[in-house]
This record gives structure tokens, C-alpha cells and sequence, in this order.
């Protein structure tokens, strides 16, 4: 009998969490089902910290800097990359490196990223002028990794690449930045994309995102964060892909958080972005 009060005290208290946790948890709104694949913010920001993670054992022969068996020049961001450049190369051989590397046309995930390295396909190939030119007659089979629409694509579960030209096709514009939540994007039609992962400041004048091949780590993917309002004067427009569910946000109030505090603040500090690749 001495030990009824305690453990009504316990189950009370246990009930009382878990009432507070369901009232917490925002309600969704899904996806349009006819969109090309179903997502969740969520599930969008944990494919994206997977590729930042990454970790992969490259050797010798996954460097190249010249033309592929198909003629096609391809530059690996391997350490010996430019060093003296501001957009130079990153990953060690012999070591071990985290992060799919940056290739121009690539729509790797970390599994065939991997299964192409051990069958000794170079790492990476970064992006040029002429790259950007010669377009898809650009892109290298015999290179691994993922460009800056292969890696957005790829978190929003799109079963194909859809480049920047082709993401606002399934995605709706947003009457207004300052609508952005996490697993919507800020997008360049032939030039850029990056994935937002939510707000800096209750203000919504910096933002966190996600981005491969932009500063300051050109050729790899990361989390970062800079002043919207920079952003915008660089020309992205705010879209959400048509199958990602949504939180509904009352005026005043903020969208959920989805990185953690220890996510955040791993985040590099961009104060003056620019339009990532050349």
C-alpha cells in the first residue's frame, strides 16, 4: 500500500509527457499526391546531413585530372586541385574523407557513390565554364557524386535528377520568402539551387541551408548559413516541391525546428553568399 502514491505519481507524470509531446507535434499538411515522390522536412533534412557525413576511403587511383575514356575533362576536388584557388579541392587520399564529393551532372547516393569508388571511378569532377556550356555532353561516367540539383533531387526523394531549370515545374512559388521552412528551396533556373533548413533568428533574416558546391567548402556538401536578404539580391526564388508535407504556421508563430542544436552549430557562417559553381 506505501507504494500506490508513487507510482500513481509516475504514471501520472508519464501521462502528462506524453499528452505535452502529442500536443507539440505539428500537424502536417501532405504532399500533392500526384507529385513525382512524398517527403517529409524531416526526411529532407536527414538525407542532406547523410551526404554532409559521409564517410568514404579514397586511394591514388580515384584522382583525375584530364580527359576521360569518353574524352571528357574531368578534374577531381582532390587536395592537389588548385590549392592556391579559393574554389580548390579538399579530399585525401589514403584518409579517411566525409562528404560526397561535387560532379558536374551527378545524382549519386552515398551507396552508388561508394560501389563507384571501390570499382575505381574518380571522385568528383568539378565545375567550370565550360562545363556549364557543354551541359549534359559535360557530365563524365567515369566520375562519382552529386552536382547541386542531383543532391537537392535526391533529398526530395525525386526518383530522377530534375536540374535547376526543370525544379520549378514541380514545385509552387511562395507568395513570399519569409514563408521558407525547412525542405523548401531557393532556386536559379540554369545556375543554382540550395535546400533551406530553417531560420537562423526569429526575425527570419539569416537562414540555414544546405548546399554543394558553394563557398566556403566549394566541392562538397554542407550546412550553412547567411542573410536572406544577400540571397535574394543574388536572384533565388523561394519554392516548395509539390509532394513535400507542410506545416501550417499562424501568423506570428515559427515553423518547427527540425536540425538539432548541436546540427546548428556545426554551420558554417556565410555573410556575403555568392551563386555557387562557376
Amino acid at each position: 500500500m506505501k507504494r500506490l502514491p508513487l507510482i500513481f505519481l509516475l504514471c501520472t507524470a508519464s501521462c502528462v509527457s506524453t499528452d505535452k509531446t502529442v500536443e507539440e507535434a505539428p500537424r502536417l499538411i501532405p504532399g500533392d499526391p500526384s507529385a513525382p515522390s512524398q517527403v517529409t522536412p524531416d526526411e529532407a533534412m536527414a538525407i542532406a546531413q547523410g551526404y554532409t557525413n559521409h564517410s568514404w576511403r579514397p586511394f591514388a587511383r580515384n584522382i583525375l585530372h584530364g580527359k576521360d575514356k569518353a574524352g571528357i575533362l574531368v578534374n577531381t576536388p582532390d587536395v592537389s586541385h588548385e590549392p592556391q584557388h579559393e574554389r580548390r579541392g579538399w579530399w585525401i587520399p589514403g584518409e579517411a574523407n566525409h562528404g560526397v564529393p561535387y560532379k558536374w551532372g551527378g545524382f549519386d547516393d552515398p551507396a552508388s557513390f561508394d560501389a563507384a569508388i571501390s570499382n575505381g571511378s574518380a571522385g568528383g569532377d568539378v565545375s567550370s565554364p565550360e562545363k556549364r556550356r557543354a551541359d549534359n555532353a559535360g557530365v563524365s561516367q567515369q566520375s562519382a557524386g552529386v552536382d547541386c540539383s542531383g543532391f537537392v533531387s535526391r533529398c526530395l526523394k525525386l526518383p530522377r535528377v530534375h536540374d535547376t531549370s526543370q525544379l520549378p515545374a514541380v514545385c509552387t512559388e511562395l507568395p513570399s520568402a519569409q514563408d521558407l521552412q525547412p525542405g523548401d528551396l531557393l532556386n536559379i533556373p540554369r545556375r543554382h539551387v540550395i535546400l533551406c533548413a530553417g531560420w537562423f533568428d526569429p526575425q527570419h533574416t539569416w537562414i540555414y541551408y544546405y548546399e554543394t558546391g558553394g563557398a566556403p567548402d566549394y566541392w562538397k556538401p554542407g550546412l550553412k548559413q547567411a542573410p536572406l536578404d544577400a540571397l535574394l539580391a543574388l536572384g533565388y526564388k523561394p519554392l516548395r516541391y509539390k509532394g513535400m508535407a507542410y506545416e501550417p504556421v499562424p501568423s506570428g508563430k515559427q515553423p518547427k525546428e527540425v536540425l538539432t542544436r548541436a546540427v546548428k552549430a556545426s554551420a558554417a557562417v556565410v555573410p556575403h553568399p555568392t551563386i555557387g559553381e562557376p
